[in-house]
């Protein structure tokens, strides 16, 4: 009870420190749902007067007064326009996650703390930290490599001291603040606020787990150790742990300096299309991709070559999630709105209550306007805002498996479009798209699954006369007068009936596939 007291007190402040930074100035109060009219009318009675500030500019000073809890919390909610609206959406893909650093020498102690050795043993020269963000800072370090003797640069992050007891505590005041909307504005329920609050504590517990993080960039290079173009960095495992991670520096240019790369003489248009794709055959092949490409998250080396790194939030996919992707991405870009629409149903991302034909031709109102156009043609706002029309209209629900798919697929778009402005996403998607269904959904691979399955079938059939030899001697076993057997057993308090119905379950199963 004082928790959920303490956690009311915090969103209360939260909420003061944001009215007192005029984060809801200019929100006009007839257009929002009436439990919110006296909340919104009060929070502009106290707004501070400031000359020439902008609601981004608002919106960060209040953030970064909440701390960084509440930095991160305005980050992922930039990908979610449908939570908080176009406009604020903007405001806050502005918002920068940089906080004062650790001093070095308290790094080292952390360092030290956490490896089980001297600083000095563990690396032969660290800097203070380049960059400090609201869950890690990152340090330039050497080490002498134990084959060759050479001094070889590295990238250390280290973990800030009592940021888990931080983010738990504010995570809390997030569930009472999810759980008040989903209660007081019945229609932002299909937004399922709470699931929202669910996706971002699960992100961020990874996150600050740093091994995790190590454990993703192997699985990652892994996965694309075929992949022409793009790599990660090398983890080094010796100098890593839960709060302190150790890989290969990477010398390249960020992303983020467009007129650099231009200078260094790389393709644009080609970088660009490189990095749509490799976003996508990561999702749909392998399932698994990086969540956080952002700029400042992707290099490029001399030779064209993509570096991603930070995979401190990274997303997976499912088979089924994998099919229902490529399936709608392929129907997009063929314009089969049919189709698409069928997999929505299929997926049960509509509810079946819905018409198929009527959702096909909202795609298509979406799709048409949009078809052969460049990216400096089309308004992704514009284009987000129907889909949430959409979405709202055909009462679909949000999908939380789904949300950093979302996320991405938005961010990598606006890194292309910033390095090709006149991409064509849809024709750049194509092969990428193509390939999967080709590989995944053609009548080959359909035989082939189907082959296996029959296979799995036979097996299963054959193993059959074995089980239900077994289930005969169970259930002859089961004698209640006998105190040595199952039966008897249940007289003395211990019930095996669950055991034996459940046996007599799949004996029926089967017999059923075997006949």
């Amino acid at each position: 009870m004082f928790s959920t007291f303490a956690a009311l007190f915090r969103l209360t402040r939260a909420g003061f420190v944001m009215a007192r930074e005029g984060v809801f100035s200019g929100v006009e109060v007839e257009l929002t749902p009436p439990p919110a009219h006296l909340p919104l009318r009060i929070a502009n009675m106290l707004a501070r007067r400031k000359q020439g500030a902008t609601r981004a500019d608002r919106i960060s000073t209040a953030l970064a007064r909440l701390g960084p809890s509440y930095i991160k919390l305005g980050q992922f909610l930039a990908t979610r326009p449908d939570l908080v609206g176009m406009a604020v959406a903007r405001d806050l893909e502005t918002l920068q996650d940089r906080l004062p650093s650790v001093p070095l020498d308290k790094a080292k102690a952390r360092i030290e703390e956490v490896l089980g050795a001297p600083c000095d043993a563990i690396f032969e020269t660290i800097e203070p930290a380049l960059a400090a963000a609201s869950i890690a800072q990152v340090h330039k370090a050497t080490v002498r490599d134990q084959d060759t003797g050479a001094i070889v640069p590295v990238a250390v992050k280290v973990l800030r001291q009592g940021v888990e007891a931080r983010f738990a505590r504010d995570l809390s005041t997030f569930y009472i603040a999810a759980r008040l909307l989903e209660r007081t504005i019945p229609t932002l329920r299909r937004l399922r606020p709470v699931a929202v609050v669910d996706t971002l504590a699960a992100s961020v517990r990874l996150e600050m787990d740093l091994r995790m993080e190590a454990a993703a960039l192997a699985e990652m290079a892994e996965n694309t150790r075929e992949d022409e173009g793009f790599r990660v960095p090398s983890v080094d495992w010796d100098r890593s742990s839960a709060q302190v991670l150790t890989i290969e520096w990477i010398e390249a240019r960020k992303l983020s300096d467009v007129e650099g790369i231009r200078n260094d003489g790389h393709d644009l248009k080609k970088l660009g299309a490189l990095v749509i794709q490799s976003f996508l055959r990561h999702a749909m092949r392998d399932g698994f991709f990086h969540a956080d490409m952002h700029p400042g998250n992707l290099f490029v080396e001399p030779d064209g070559t993509l570096v991603a790194v930070d995979l401190g939030i990274t997303g997976r996919l499912d088979q089924a999630e994998r099919r229902f992707l490529a399936e709608i991405l392929f129907g997009f870009i063929t314009r089969n709105y049919r189709r698409t629409a069928e997999v929505h149903f299929e997926a049960g991302y509509v509810p079946a209550h819905h018409d198929v034909d009527s959702f096909a031709q909202a795609l298509r109102a979406i799709g048409e306007p949009i078809h052969g156009r460049n990216a400096s043609q089309i308004s992704m706002g514009r284009l987000l805002t129907q889909l949430f029309e959409v979405t709202d209209l055909f009462d679909m629900r949000t999908q939380p498996q789904l949300i950093l798919l979302q996320k991405t697929m938005v961010v990598v778009e606006g890194v292309a479009r910033t390095l090709d402005p006149n991409l064509d996403i849809w024709k750049t998607s194509d092969p990428v798209v193509s390939a999967w269904i080709r590989s995944n959904l053609s009548p080959v691979r359909q035989a082939e699954n189907a082959a296996k399955a029959l296979s799995s079938m036979a097996r299963l059939a054959t193993d059959a006369p074995d089980l239900l030899m077994r289930v005969e001697r169970v259930v002859k076993a089961f004698d209640p007068d006998d105190p040595t057997t199952i039966g008897g057993n249940a007289r003395t308090g211990f019930s095996s009936w669950p055991i034996v119905v459940a046996l007599g379950i799949l004996a029926f199963t089967v017999i059923a596939i075997v006949d």
